[in-house]
């Protein structure tokens, strides 16, 4: 524990502008982001006595070694600066919502030839047009088959577009009239992309004039005694109606509006969210989030406006947000909110009428959401530490181990041998921090000697990140983690408070295996003189825990939290491991003979499959041949020709009921 004297700022030393600071531990990683009208004013506060601080600020500044700041100069920069820091550091005492649920969104790619309608959850995609979220899928499903009656968009996956489009023949929503089956060409990719934009302002709310479009035609047609026609029409208005009528309307005035509501106890809060667009609730989202920050109500909402639309940008930020409290600065969050949404937007409490009404509705879902999930955790706090307090004491610990690695060799019958490691904070899982290797140093199946080069591996890198006193580079040897890994080759900055790989040291480490496991993890400690972690290793057989230099094992009981926990870290370290050894070894089986030639990158690969339509093809072309594909020079294609005519032939399949040689040209060996 740290004594925030030691590493308080001189007097005078703090500037007394507005700015950005952040807290760093021992291990200089940032653990705390917050912003200042005044930064002399601000920091002041955190060096009290530790007696009169709130307990979640005390723990705080205790685990912290540091502390610097970043003048900016207008409070709307501090606001930026603040949420980049936040999403680029991840600082575990900051307040960070986290959705309770994967919510769905109907989505319109709108940036493919032939947009297609779909369900999609998940990050946000560039080019495509969302709605939503929406509660249940189901919900979007319903709205999405009455409306592709009036707005037949395509639906279909790639691969089944594709098939149809080789075939001549469209899918069974073709044959209905429920896609208008541009596969096939019934429709031109201008009159297709049409429709998808239609589809796309009917469900913006701009519904009122295209229903009266549609009854205008309805008319007209029964007037010329088209009645075919005019039924078609009247069923088509019947199914938009049917369509609005899933989202009642909430607001006469067509407003397009986010209600923001917030429920809140001394340690977690929860958020609620509306999204009204023409009135009528198109969407809804919840939120919950421990309270490490000691804030009120009105820091809660900023934070959450903050993460809705951090991201967000155009529509996507309404013309009007509608909270239950203003933020501490509304002035600099209302121009923060009008810079993303390129136009002013309004920030208010609303104080009555049916917005207040709705307002009370919103607040009411937060106040179930909070009950619902605490009835969810409520043991899961008291659960978590009681399992972490029983490892220590079954492993003779002097502290609960607050941060669990967890190490586990998988391959299959010696080959595409592989290493996972998992991290376990506070007893929930952190797979920002998940990590996984390739054994390098030896050929062949073994497990003890994997376990000690992997173990060896992290913890070298560990022991030169702490010499480098924060500097930590990309290590070329070991496979990160993409989702949250940096590229190949970059070198993070000096100041960067996120241990790229491996800087972070655990309190114990788990090896999936017995004894052997185990004796190889603790030699691959002392080989590098470290003795201030603990190893144990956790054997599927009996579920025994075995602990290095002992000959008979510790038994928990079977309805120990503290074995249940060691379980869990055991079985997501598996999962991880198997699931990129599969990936491996996939890629290997889908190998092609153009992947050896040196030079020949992806793209030109594709363009050289793409152009001929199978490696079988492309190794009967001629190099003239093969230097009319866009981006491939003659020397390149004369490698190409060269390293196809040098593989061998590959074994014709046999048809084995007719004798018959099955021809192959699907271009099988794709890469």
């Amino acid at each position: 524990m740290a004594d925030p004297s030691s590493y308080r700022p001189k007097p005078g030393q703090i500037p007394d502008s507005p700015g950005v600071y952040r807290f760093r531990d021992e291990h200089r990683r940032v653990i705390y982001v917050g912003k200042a009208k005044n930064l002399r004013q601000r920091l002041a506060n955190y060096f009290q006595d530790l007696a009169s601080l709130h307990p979640r600020t005390r723990t705080m500044v205790t685990t912290a070694a540091s502390v610097e700041w970043t003048v900016v100069s207008t409070e709307v920069e501090a606001l930026q600066l603040e949420y980049s820091w936040i999403k680029e550091y991840d600082p575990r005492f900051n307040v960070k919502y986290r959705d309770d649920k994967s919510y769905p969104y109907l989505a319109v790619t709108l940036n493919e030839e032939f947009p297609r309608v779909q369900v999609m959850r998940g990050a946000k995609k560039k080019g495509v047009r969302y709605f939503g979220p929406y509660g249940h899928a189901w919900a979007i499903r319903e709205t999405v088959d009455l409306m592709l009656r009036v707005f037949p968009v395509r639906t279909c996956s790639a691969g089944v577009f594709k098939n149809a489009a080789r075939t001549g023949r469209p899918c069974l929503l073709g044959y209905i009239g429920k896609c208008s089956a541009p596969c096939v060409g019934r429709v031109t990719p201008e009159e297709h992309r049409a429709l998808a934009e239609e589809f796309c302002d009917f469900m913006a709310g701009r519904t009122g004039s295209y229903i009266r479009r549609l009854e205008k035609e309805m008319t007209a047609a029964a007037e010329e005694m088209e009645y075919e026609r005019a039924a078609r029409l009247r069923d088509d208005v019947e199914a938009l109606r049917r369509a609005m009528e899933k989202s009642a309307v909430v607001l006469a005035d067509a407003t397009d509006a986010d209600l923001i509501a917030l429920a809140e106890d001394e340690l977690e809060a929860a958020v609620q969210i509306f999204h009204v667009r023409g009135g009528r609730v198109r969407g809804q989202r919840g939120w919950v989030t421990d309270r490490v920050e000691n804030v009120g109500t009105q820091g809660l909402v900023e934070h959450a406006l903050q993460q809705l639309y951090g991201e967000e940008t155009g529509d996507a930020v309404p013309k009007e947000v509608l909270v239950p409290a203003l933020p501490d600065d509304p002035d600099a969050v209302s121009q923060w909110l009008a810079g993303r949404r390129g136009s002013q937007v309004s920030l208010r409490v609303p104080q009555r009428g049916d917005k207040k009404d709705l307002m009370a509705t919103v607040q009411r879902n937060a106040q179930q959401a909070l009950v619902l999930h605490k009835t969810r955790r409520a043991s899961d706090l008291t659960t978590r530490s009681r399992a972490l307090e029983e490892i220590a004491e079954a492993l003779g610990l002097d502290t609960a181990p607050l941060r669990i690695e967890c190490y586990d060799i998988s391959h299959l019958q010696g080959d595409d041998v592989v290493a996972s490691m998992v991290v376990f904070e506070d007893g929930l899982a952190r797979k920002s921090e998940y990590r996984r290797f390739q054994i390098k140093g030896f050929e062949g199946q073994d497990d003890v000697r994997s376990m000690h080069e992997v173990i060896g591996r992290r913890f070298r890198r560990y022991l030169q990140d702490k010499e480098r006193d924060g500097e930590w580079e990309q290590a070329p040897e070991d496979t990160p983690v993409p989702s949250d890994s940096a590229p190949a080759g970059t070198e993070p900055r000096e100041d960067d408070g996120r241990p790229r790989r491996f800087a972070y040291p655990p309190q114990l480490v788990v090896v999936d295996g017995g004894q052997p496991q185990v004796a190889a993890a603790r030699r691959a400690l002392d080989e590098l003189g470290i003795d201030d972690i603990a190893v144990c290793g956790l054997a599927k057989r009996l579920e025994e825990v075995w602990l290095p230099d002992d000959d008979d094992p510790v038994v928990l009981p079977r309805s120990s939290e503290g074995l249940y926990l060691l379980q869990r870290v055991r079985d997501e370290a598996h999962r991880f491991a198997i699931t990129y050894q599969r990936a491996k070894r996939a890629k290997r089986i889908r190998s092609s003979p153009l992947d050896a030639i040196s030079g020949l990158g992806e793209t030109r690969k594709q363009a050289l499959i793409k152009h001929f339509g199978s490696v079988k093809k492309l190794k009967q072309a001629t190099i003239d041949e093969i230097c009319e594909v866009p981006g491939i020079g003659r020397r390149t294609a004369e490698s190409v020709a060269v390293a196809l005519a040098s593989t061998a032939p590959a074994t014709p399949a046999v048809n084995t009921a007719t004798g018959e040689i099955i021809e192959e040209d699907d271009g099988g060996s794709t890469p």
